[in-house]
């Protein structure tokens, strides 16, 4: 009986503590300072030493230290980021890199995640709002002729194993080989005022970039980041909040082109944040598919699933073999034609019917050649 009694007891514990422990994360929103005591930015989640952010304006900074109980950090200035160019967008038609198909895969990991002006609250078990915002994205990216593969599938609860689970989904919609796939969340920030932006006049919510720093494909997803980035600044200028590098993995490490996309935060209004699906649609598919060979985001990372985009230049040293091949058969077709023209008049005029059968088949480049006829 006692045992059955400490069964229920450690299974309602274990009950009461898996919301607690979402909320915990939730409400962990760190103040990022930089050395003169101004603040950066707020980062909702575990702020790490050796963290890095690139601010709107394209400076770089790295955490070095944090305090944990006041949930506050220091980031020293590193200098501006180097951005990639895409002078190519100024041009009035861009060449567009070369593609097979032009796929994107989406997901969420974080499936209750919603707004709360709009939803009326900022988490739901069964399906948050964030699914909405994830449907919208897509649907703007189908406009402009993109095959989406967004994925329905919950990882509930928003815990520590949330990445675990939504691993898998990230695995199956990998096998339709997407040029680029997006984790979809909003963030957590307080005030929405940090992600409230203006673009052509009208209000909509910025979005943050995230990249996971413990990853195999670390450069190569930052690189397609700042190609985001990049384009989004000439494009829409106060589109992208920023970008932020944890020490997570995210699951980036799956792919080369691979990003968390931070939809506004739970206190922002969710028509903004929808609003701002259009425009990053646009930013994503230029960043992708337009854009001059050498600028495009798709030609700069190279990657597994590049490899259909693109037909890989061949290495020098493949070129050279290819010639030394050659050679070498000219050269034993040579000796092979001397022995045969021996062995068939006894030796007898072998080294002038030899040099002639020479010149006959280097078309008179060696030798003399015989005239017609002879």
């Amino acid at each position: 009986m006692m045992k059955h009694l400490a069964w229920v007891l450690l299974l309602a514990l274990t009950a009461a503590l898996v919301p607690l422990s979402a909320q915990a994360l939730e409400e962990d929103v760190y103040t990022i300072y930089d050395s003169h005591g101004e603040v950066l930015t707020r980062y909702c989640g575990e702020c790490d030493t050796g963290d890095e952010y690139i601010s709107g304006d394209n400076q770089h900074y790295r955490v070095v230290t944090v305090d944990e109980a006041n949930q506050t950090a220091v980031a020293e200035h590193l200098g501006a980021a180097s951005m990639p160019d895409v002078s190519w967008l100024d041009m009035d038609a861009s060449v567009p890199v070369s593609a097979t198909q032009r796929r994107i895969a989406l997901y969420c990991t974080h499936s209750d995640e919603s707004y709360v002006t709009g939803d009326g609250t900022e988490s739901d078990e069964e399906r948050g709002g964030i699914y909405d915002i994830a449907a919208a994205f897509a649907k703007e990216l189908e406009a402009l002729g993109v095959t989406v593969d967004l994925s329905e599938q919950t990882h509930h609860p928003h815990d520590a194993g949330a990445y675990r689970r939504s691993r898998q989904t990230a695995v199956e919609l990998l096998k339709s080989q997407p040029n680029a796939i997006f984790d979809i969340h909003r963030d957590g920030i307080p005030d929405p005022d940090e992600y409230a932006s203006t673009i052509g006049g009208e209000p909509v919510s910025m979005v943050r970039l995230l990249v996971g720093k413990s990853n195999q494909n670390n450069e190569a997803n930052l690189s397609f980041a700042k190609q985001i980035k990049a384009v989004a600044d000439s494009m829409y200028p106060g589109l992208i909040k920023d970008i932020y590098m944890g020490k997570g993995t995210y699951n980036q490490d799956l792919a080369p082109r691979s990003v968390l996309l931070e939809f506004g935060t739970h206190t922002i209004d969710k028509d903004l944040v929808l609003a701002a699906t259009e425009p990053l649609a646009n930013v994503v598919y230029k960043a992708l598919f337009g854009g001059v060979t050498g600028s495009a985001g798709a030609s700069d990372v190279s990657s597994r699933s590049s490899a259909r985009d693109e037909t890989p230049a061949q290495p020098a040293s493949e070129d050279n073999a290819g010639w030394s091949w050659a050679i070498w058969l000219v050269v034993a077709l040579v000796a092979g034609l001397g022995v045969f023209a021996f062995l068939s008049t006894g030796g007898r005029g072998a080294m002038r019917k030899w040099g002639r059968s020479f010149s006959e088949m280097t078309g008179g480049l060696f030798g003399k050649r015989p005239p017609k006829g002879e």
